[in-house]
């Protein structure tokens, strides 16, 4: 199984007080359905929710998959933005408003999943439903296999030289790197069009390295002392052939939330949107009420 990447779909940019961001829109405007939003995880970017959407729009399902300043990115955001966890979940919130984005469905992955829990910890307001894949949770945050990298790119001068050692397809796609989180082979045109922004712009590994910095699992952990008090749907999407993000963090979630429902995609690693986009459209287009 391979996931490939799709055309460069046109962008649409919007403004907002911390900086640019941009965002690919599909399905029809006049969708009767309330709206889908992706948030994608550290060094990789919407591309990850390309086929899920395209499957959502020909359900009729209108959804906004923005690029987040998150290391791929290649708009960097102001020098002064706070992109900490805290300060992305206040980025989403502000997105969803200058859209006016009302009844969301939030959907994350990876490290994008924990921002999602941010988000609602925040303000759920916007928020109708929660969709979360294999992703960062209670104190995994990141996941072991991935704690040298985030303590070397919490310094944007070391980012570069880091993000330099992924060239080699060999190494990017290794065990080490991408590869432990796809099922197939990734395309290496999708995952080197994640390395070459931060390898190209100090100010994209400056916004990146923010996130980095100020990961702390105990701040996540103690967002999820508060799952209790959300009262909306939540759906978990959990490939069971997970390293990073064992089927168990899927069931303690599940466990966590007052309306949640565990639905297991069997071999899935992280990125289960590309390498199972049918089954992630499948539970995100079925209202439960």
């Amino acid at each position: 199984m391979s996931a490939t990447a799709a055309p460069a779909p046109q962008l649409e940019r919007i403004e907002l007080p911390q900086g640019t961001i941009t965002y690919r829109v599909a399905g029809p405007a006049d969708s009767p359905y309330t709206p889908v939003v992706f948030v994608h995880g550290l060094l990789v970017d919407n591309q990850l929710w390309t086929a899920v959407a395209d499957l959502l729009a020909l359900r009729g399902i209108r959804s906004y998959a923005p690029v987040w300043p998150l290391g791929s990115h290649v708009v960097a955001m102001n020098a002064d933005a706070d992109l900490s966890p805290q300060g992305i979940a206040n980025l989403i919130n502000t997105l969803l408003a200058a859209l006016d984005l009302n009844e969301v469905t939030l959907v994350g992955s990876d490290t994008g999943g924990a921002l999602c829990q941010f988000t609602i910890d925040a303000d759920h307001g916007r928020i109708g439903r929660l969709a979360l894949t294999n992703c960062d949770a209670f104190d995994v945050f990141p996941p072991q296999e991935f704690a040298g990298l985030i303590k070397v790119g919490s310094h944007p001068l070391l980012l570069k030289p880091l993000l330099a050692s992924l060239t080699p397809v060999a190494v990017r796609h290794s065990q080490h790197g991408y590869g432990l989180m796809f099922v197939g082979e990734p395309d290496p045109e999708l995952t080197s069009s994640w390395i070459h922004p931060g390898l190209n712009d100090h100010a994209i590994r400056r916004d990146a390295a923010k996130l980095m910095s100020s990961m702390r699992p105990a701040d996540l952990l103690e967002v999820s002392t508060r799952f209790h008090t959300f009262p909306k749907p939540v759906d978990i999407i959990w490939g069971d052939a997970d390293r990073c993000f064992p089927l168990s963090m899927a069931q303690r979630l599940a466990d966590a939330f007052p309306d949640a429902v565990l639905t297991r995609v069997r071999g899935g690693r992280t990125f289960i949107s590309l390498d199972f986009p049918e089954q992630v459209a499948d539970v995100i287009s079925d209202a439960r009420g």
